[in-house]
């Protein structure tokens, strides 16, 4: 396949960044986006250029740090993957690509790709723990938690972090993710202590941060790449109401 990638070039926080165009050429159907990239700096480093940032880790869709705009998309056209899970056969042969950092206030463009995605640490600082004595861990099984909350527990804890839920919401809201960190730990009797604590402070820490507020567009349910569902966030106003009113 013969790209033409579109990528965002920004030296540092403090440029204003462009779109620039190049050609990528002889690019197998089966390598992924990020080999793709890498293909692409491999060449502008031959020709002396400076190689596009973007972030990367596991590249087996499980840490997130990949998370780039793809052609206006959240990880791009492939629903329900990450960047580095999405494949070249997903264009076509002369196709053009745009590729962008995540777009929203609280995610600072840090150089080309890459932004600062700390915003999301603060949130889990601020609540995203549970209490729990040190020493001999417990025997299996001696805190028994129904099949229905467990397995709700873990489907909301798949959220990693990506911020693709961000990036696809017009009004750059992480309540999802939010919503994820704080159900997790709320759906089991490990995480009841810090239950009214906890759903307070880290939305507290959200809006301290400037994400926008939720309207339910549930755009970022449809770019997620582990499919958390938009109802976490309703569980997670209903626990706000109950924490706000005890008070």
């Amino acid at each position: 396949m013969d790209i033409q990638v579109r990528v965002w070039r920004q030296q540092s926080p403090a440029d204003k960044g462009r779109m620039v165009s190049y050609d990528v050429k002889d690019i197998s159907p089966d390598a992924s986006f990020l080999e793709m990239l890498d293909v692409l700096n491999e060449k502008l480093i031959l020709d002396g250029d400076d190689p596009v940032a973007f972030d990367h880790d596991c590249r087996e869709g499980i840490c997130g740090s990949c998370g780039v705009m793809i052609d206006g998309v959240a990880h791009g056209p492939e629903r329900a993957t990450t960047a580095c899970q999405l494949h070249m056969r997903h264009f076509k042969d002369g196709d053009t690509i745009d590729v962008e950092p995540w777009r929203a206030a609280p995610f600072p463009v840090i150089k080309d790709l890459v932004v600062d995605r700390s915003a999301f640490d603060a949130i889990i600082q601020a609540g995203g723990y549970i209490t729990a004595p040190t020493g001999t861990a417990p025997d299996a099984h001696a805190t028994p938690v129904p099949k229905p909350d467990a397995d709700a527990a873990f489907e909301a804890a798949t959220c990693i972090g990506c911020g693709a839920c961000v990036a696809a919401c017009p009004n750059g809201s992480s309540m999802l993710f939010t919503a994820a960190k704080v159900a997790h730990l709320g759906l089991l009797p490990q995480g009841q202590p810090e239950r009214d604590s906890r759903v307070v402070d880290m939305l507290q820490a959200q809006d301290d941060a400037g994400f926008g507020g939720c309207t339910n567009m549930g755009e970022c349910t449809t770019v997620c790449p582990k499919g958390i569902p938009l109802t976490l966030i309703g569980r997670l106003n209903n626990d706000y109401r109950k924490a706000i009113g005890k008070k």
